[in-house]
Order: C-alpha cells, then structure tokens, then sequence
C-alpha cells in the first residue's frame, strides 16, 4: 500500500504527531484533518513534504468528512475526547466525537477502505490478577471514556474492513506533549519536585511508547489482509505494572525520587488488569522502546520544555 493517501482524522495530535511523520517517510501521502484546538504547530516540519496536506476542521463537520474520505485510501480516526475528567465534564462532546463521528465515517466510506482505529485496553475495566486479558476477555469500560470506545470498536468490527488497537497506556516525548499519561506524569514528578505521593498504588496496567503505537499503525497497514476484521491489544509485555512497581522503575534513574503513600485518594478511572499482547506479536509485530528507554528520554526531554499547557485533562 505504499504510496496509498491515508487521511488521519485528528493527526496533530499526541499519536498523530508522531504518526503523521512515521507515514510520511514510509512513502505515504498524508492528509491531517484537525481542529488545532490546543494551538499546537506541531506539523510544520512536515509542510516541506509534498506528500503533506492539513485541514484545518473538526471531525463533526459531516460534509468536510465525507469529502476527506472520498479522497483517500486508508482512513485512521485519532480524533477523540480522552482521558476520564476531560470526558466527564462533557459527555456529550464526548459521546459525539467518540461515538456518533465513528457512526458517520461508517454511513460515509466505502467498503474497500480501510480503518485502522486506536480504542483502548481500559475496556477490560478490573481483570483478574491471576490472568492476562485477551481478545476474547469480556470487555468491562468503567468510564464513559472507555464505554464510548468500545461502543466504537464494535461498530467498526461488526462493519468489517477495520482494524482496531486496544492501546495501552501511551508513554515518551510527542510533539504534542502529554503530561497527564502515567509514566509522563510519574517521571515528571521524579524530575521537577523529587517526590510523589501514590494511592491506590497497586491498581495495575500496561504501557506501550507512543512512537511504538505509530509502528503499529505501519505494521497493521503491511499487513493489512492477515489482520483485518480483528482487536489487537498493544503494549509492552514486560511492563503490567502497578503504580508503585513503576514508581520505583522511575526511582532507578532518579535515585533521589522519594515515593510515599496514601490511604486517602481516589483514581476516577479504576482500570486495574494485566494484559496479553501475544495475539498482535505472532503477527510479527514487536514493540522498539522499552521502559527504560522511554524514562531516559522523558527526563532529557523534561530539560527542554516549558511546562503548563501539556495537558489533556
């Protein structure tokens, strides 16, 4: 499919930002459609391609849509409400970008284009410990977050000609950076105030690096035939961690990081589970960025950046 125009509906964006990029250099003619509602100009290295087209709209503009659609080969919807407190304090902003936009991308492609879609793995809601999930666990949202997503991904599935990614939770340096993502969040705390206070700190999840999520949007395009109409969970096997395990990940690369707990707080957003990405890896797919890697590269980055608006929530 090299060569292929691929609209990515919110591409400027945290995932987008890297993506957008990721497809570029595969040979990709790239269009990005996003409202910039953050301000963010982080495409615009991208201007020089002549592969590189952006629209400046929102994905509930329905006529825009479906002429963006009409264009291209390959359609990736990022565009979305994320996070629990973003989501809670407009639900119904959330149920149409979440849910109705995924309604009319539907009524408006055609059958041979393909969807790659990014729900999330926090449908599993709270998994039993003693076992990983799976494709086939029941799926559990718990948030309004989570259940529009799902809602989505089941639209997708039981329309055919889709792909859909249960990413874990996202991690690393974008572009459009985001502070309010577990690991970015911790290992800001280890950088700029040496300390954190935990509750629930044994609430588990998995993890994956943002540019990891890019390549598997590459990786499911490659290989688009022998893994079309499926799930995929994606993230690091080796990183189902509970807050505290991975607080003291972060400890090892900030020996002075003071990690305390409380018996008092409350996590809007209860996922607790550990997760299997076996399905996804014996497709070939394997993630690049480990943990380790992705901590290193926060606190370079941190050095960097001025801080207050990097934020989802």
């Amino acid at each position: 499919m090299a060569g292929a125009k691929v609209l990515v509906l919110g591409g400027a964006g945290y995932i987008g930002s890297i993506l957008t990029p990721t497809l570029l250099a595969e040979g990709f003619q790239v269009t990005v459609l996003d409202q910039l509602i953050f301000r963010q100009v982080t495409l615009l290295d991208q201007c020089i391609s002549a592969n590189f087209r952006f629209v400046r709209g929102d994905v509930l503009d329905r006529s825009l849509v479906a002429a963006e659609v009409a264009r291209h080969d390959i359609i990736i919807p990022l565009a979305a409400m994320v996070g629990s407190s973003a989501c809670d304090r407009s639900p119904e902003l959330t149920r149409a970008v979440n849910l109705e936009s995924i309604q009319h991308l539907l009524s408006v492609r055609s059958r041979d284009q393909p969807i790659i879609f990014p729900t999330t793995n926090s449908g599993y809601g709270v998994g039993s410990l003693s076992k990983e999930c799976t494709e086939e666990t029941p799926l559990n949202p718990i948030s309004l977050y989570g259940t529009t997503k799902v809602q989505a991904e089941n639209l997708l599935l039981d329309a055919g000609d889709a792909i859909t990614l249960r990413l874990a939770t996202a991690f690393g340096l974008s572009p459009r950076m985001r502070l309010d993502l577990l690991v970015n969040d911790f290992t800001y705390q280890a950088f700029r105030q040496r300390y954190i206070v935990l509750f629930e700190e044994n609430f588990r999840r998995n993890f994956i690096h943002v540019r990891d999520i890019a390549y598997t949007f590459q990786h499911c395009i490659q290989n688009w035939h022998r893994l079309k109409d499926e799930p995929y969970n994606v993230g690091l096997s080796q990183a189902n961690l509970t807050k505290k395990e991975l607080a003291y990940k972060i400890k090892e690369h900030v020996p002075e990081f003071e990690i305390f707990f409380s018996p008092m707080g409350e996590d809007m957003d209860k996922r607790d589970y550990m997760v299997s990405n076996q399905k996804l890896e014996s497709t070939g797919w394997a993630p690049r960025i480990d943990l380790d890697a992705g901590i290193t590269e926060l606190l370079k980055g941190y050095r960097m950046m001025y801080f207050g608006h990097y934020s989802n929530a």
